[in-house]
């Protein structure tokens, strides 16, 4: 009898700062493949149980911990609660990041730090807490969610980018050192999306907008949804021999090197 590809039925799912946007888009798609949905925020303990509220909402099962990813005893705490709770972590899906826009002459050491400790130094922290209940059972799907700004650089974004490119390193080499216990590490890269952080600048005018429009093959912002598939993907069986790779939901970006000509 064959395994479906796609199924995630039995399977725990930790998604990390998943309690809104792009996290809580992808947390759903892996919810309805039949994962149960392990939700993490460093918020109010309400917006957590307001998240959670959602995905039940929808029919998925799910649960809610609230735990700063930069703080390494925190997070084994919170993995061991987890495991001991809701079961063994069978897929892991990094998401919890910060940005700040500020050109880098300009930039304050600490402030750079901090999106690296978020961005960069989490996914290690996170990752290395989980990987060891993996590695017991031989089996596992860590999913680090990085950028276009892994490959692109942009301005005011120096220290995103270069937590980003770190991040795409690091996944490599989690590859290289976790693969031969049958772990597979991945990152997705995702676009532009519109979610409620972009709407105010998505309105027709705005030169932001007009950029990424213009700049997009697909010549539009990509749907959250639309990220779902990606992440079920890289969290099933259909890609057990997928790793070390960087998959990226962009909508054509990073394949030109300017806007669209019909010349």
């Amino acid at each position: 009898m064959s395994i479906p590809l796609f199924d995630l039925n039995g399977k725990v799912a930790l998604i990390t700062g998943a309690t809104h946007g792009l996290g809580m888009a992808m947390a759903k798609g892996i919810g309805h493949a039949g994962a149960t949905v392990v939700i993490n925020g460093n918020s109010s303990q309400e917006k957590i149980d307001k998240a959670v509220a959602v995905f039940e909402s929808e029919g998925i099962k799910a649960f809610g911990y609230r735990f700063d990813v930069t703080d390494e005893k925190a997070v084994v705490k919170a993995i061991d609660q987890i495991q001991h709770e809701v079961g063994s972590i069978d897929i892991l899906v990094n998401n919890a990041g910060i940005i700040k826009r500020t050109p880098l002459a300009e930039m304050e050491v600490a402030d750079f730090e901090e999106v690296i400790k978020v961005d960069l130094v989490s996914p290690f922290i996170v990752s290395k807490a989980v990987v060891k209940g993996m590695i017991q059972l031989k089996a596992g799907k860590i999913i680090n969610i990085c950028s276009m700004m892994s490959e692109l650089g942009r301005n005011t974004v120096g220290a995103y980018a270069a937590a980003k490119g770190g991040l795409k390193m690091l996944t490599q080499n989690m590859c290289v050192e976790w693969a031969p216990f049958n772990i597979q590490v991945n990152g997705i890269g995702p676009g532009y999306f519109a979610t409620e952080q972009t709407k105010p600048i998505r309105i027709d005018g705005h030169p932001f907008n007009e950029f990424i429009v213009n700049r997009t093959p697909a010549g539009v912002w990509g749907n959250p949804d639309e990220l779902q598939g990606a992440a079920v993907f890289l969290s099933a069986k259909a890609s057990d021999f997928v790793n070390g790779q960087i998959l990226y939901v962009d909508g054509g970006i990073l394949a030109t090197i300017g806007k669209p000509s019909n010349e």
